[in-house]
Formats: C-alpha cells, sequence, structure tokens
C-alpha cells in the first residue's frame, strides 16, 4: 500500500498538535471523554505510540523485516483497527482514523485473497518452488 505509510506520519501530527490543543472528536456529544485527553494526555500518547509502531511496521529495519509480526496481516489489522479507534477519538486524528480504514478493508480483501508481505522490503515474493502443474 503506497499510501499506508502517509497514515501514521499524519497520526503522529495529529498526536503533536493534540499535545498543544486537546480536543475531543465527540466532545459535542458529551463531556465523559475529556479526561482522556487533558490534564494527562494519554489519547496522544496513544495516537504518538501507534503513529511510531505503523512507520516501523511499513518502513521496517533490518532486525523487523522478515520476522513473523512483520508477515503478518492479522496483526497488522488488529493493529490498524486500534490505531484507527485511537485517531477518531482526537478531534485531530478523524482524517488518517478514516484512512485507516480504507486500509483496513484493503488489507482484509489482500487477507482474503491469500496476499503474503514479503520478506525483504519493496521486493517481489519468491516462488515457492513447485513446477506449474500441466492441465492435460
Amino acid at each position: 500500500m503506497p499510501y499506508s505509510l502517509s497514515l501514521p506520519v499524519d497520526q503522529i501530527a495529529a498526536a503533536i498538535e493534540g499535545f498543544f490543543w486537546p480536543k475531543l472528536f465527540w466532545d459535542f456529544l458529551t463531556k465523559n471523554l475529556d479526561g482522556a485527553v487533558k490534564p494527562i494526555p494519554i489519547l496522544q500518547i496513544l495516537n504518538l505510540v501507534l503513529g511510531i509502531v505503523g512507520i516501523a511496521w511499513e518502513w521496517p529495519l533490518k532486525w523487523i523485516a522478515g520476522t513473523g509480526i512483520h508477515r503478518s496481516m492479522e496483526a497488522r489489522l488488529v493493529v490498524y483497527s486500534l490505531s484507527s479507534l485511537v485517531a477518531v477519538l482526537l478531534y485531530q486524528g478523524t482524517n488518517p482514523a478514516l484512512y485507516y480504514l480504507i486500509g483496513i478493508g484493503a488489507y482484509l480483501w489482500a487477507f482474503v485473497e491469500g496476499e503474503a508481505v514479503c520478506e525483504q522490503p519493496w521486493s517481489l515474493p519468491k516462488r515457492g518452488g513447485r513446477s506449474p502443474r500441466r492441465v492435460v
């Protein structure tokens, strides 16, 4: 996914902006969740951490690339769903949250189709070593 690297960057930017202007997206409905953004910036810290995890996942270092967690589509679906949930709660994070949902849909489609994440980033998957079947 070419745009999936920009989503964590947007989420980090929203978290940093949230430190200066703490606001929940849903504060027009209830004030019960205001404790998540001020006086202790819990939601901003979660967005910052999940954004850094997203960057590390999509643009992996050599010690992360090729590991089971890097190649796992199931783990990506879970973490990106959590990232979307945390981002949509923060007012500044609604844009990355919506795009995360689109990315989750694309990853889900790829998972259903049986696609795999390559061990080496920015490469093509290796063949399974099987010879092609001949149709008789």
